[in-house]
């Protein structure tokens, strides 16, 4: 009996004891679930690649209010602009995988800028995780107020008769405002002088001054320089004017219709960030992109107002990539 006893007490511990790390298993394996559940539980962070005063930074600011008021938590703009937008995209691409760090990529940070430079400190394709498109916007090729052209066939001619002689600036080496540049030149046999800053509002400043001739930049960037009279636009890359600048033709009409630029920006997070965030994410960047106000924010810079999934979107950077590639290889563009 003494043995019995001592063997049905012995039992029940053991029972009782696996049954209570069975317990202690179970929730140890759902704890990551809750963690992820939990998420956001503080602040999160959206790098945008150039300074303040740009179309980047603008539709930065615009997302991370709205994305503040969805996720009832601070989104900070962290600007990190410099080296073509591949200190951002470097800083984006080494930050913890955990959904507290976004980044506004914009189209020349991973379609153009790898092919450019073979030695950037990330891969556009392994190194993110594609979000959504939030918005996108044409170019624009605007001349100083002392540049003698009034248009493209007078920019073309002046351009011929002195190669390399006029100037123009862009908002980085590797961004589409290098690239349109570029593309213009090969479209039209002519050739200008490259001259990068760290971002728009520098380039523009260069322009206004006549430190530069001419300046390629986004429609949200020139378009209030050309209203105010502080410039000239030639051409609006693209097939139609713009309502904001509706005295500048199109590319289509001064016969360029390939001078077709236009710029998306996206959000991209690292490449390990949780499926279940990455969703979110993108189902709260699609309802923001549809609000009329969101729309009218963006409309009034000559922007517009994008979403996509994350599927649409990596295929979007895949085929870009491809066009962007190409333009480089047969314009000849280098890094300075």
């Amino acid at each position: 009996m003494i043995i019995k006893r001592e063997t049905t007490m012995t039992r029940r511990p053991l029972s009782h004891l696996f049954g209570t790390l069975l317990a202690a298993g179970s929730l140890l394996a759902a704890a990551p679930i809750h963690a992820a559940d939990a998420w956001p539980n503080k602040p999160l962070k959206l790098i945008v690649a150039f300074p303040p005063g740009g179309a980047s930074d603008a539709v930065g600011r615009i997302y991370a209010e709205k994305l503040s008021e969805a996720l009832k938590q601070p989104v900070i703009v962290e600007n990190k602009p410099g080296a073509g937008t591949a200190i951002a995209a470097e800083a984006a691409a080494k930050a913890a995988p955990d959904g507290y760090t976004l980044s506004l990529a914009p189209t020349g940070q991973l379609t153009v800028l790898p092919h450019l430079n073979k030695n950037i400190p990330y891969d556009p394709f392994r190194d993110f995780a594609p979000v959504s498109i939030v918005a996108s916007v044409p170019y624009v090729i605007a001349a100083s107020a002392t540049t003698p052209v009034s248009n493209v066939k007078e920019l073309i001619a002046l351009a011929k008769k002195e190669p390399g002689k006029l100037s123009y600036s862009s908002c980085g080496n590797g961004t589409l405002c290098h690239l349109s540049g570029e593309l213009f030149q090969h479209l039209t046999s002519t050739e200008l002088l490259h001259v990068p800053y760290k971002g728009s509002a520098p380039a523009i400043t260069a322009l206004l001054s006549g430190e530069v001739n001419l300046a390629s930049d986004t429609l949200t960037i020139l378009s209030p320089q050309i209203k105010s009279g502080k410039a000239k636009g030639l051409v609006i890359s693209g097939k139609e004017r713009s309502p904001l600048i509706p005295n500048v033709p199109s590319a289509t009409e001064v016969g360029l219709p390939q001078f077709d630029v236009t710029s998306w920006f996206g959000i991209v997070v690292p490449a390990a960030t949780p499926k279940n965030i990455v969703t979110r994410l993108n189902q709260e960047l699609t309802r923001i992109a549809k609000l009329p106000e969101v729309k009218e924010r963006l409309a009034g810079q000559g922007l517009d107002a994008a979403y996509s999934t994350p599927e649409a979107f990596a295929k979007s950077i895949q085929e870009d990539s491809v066009r962007w590639g190409k333009i480089v290889q047969i314009s000849g563009a280098k890094l300075d």
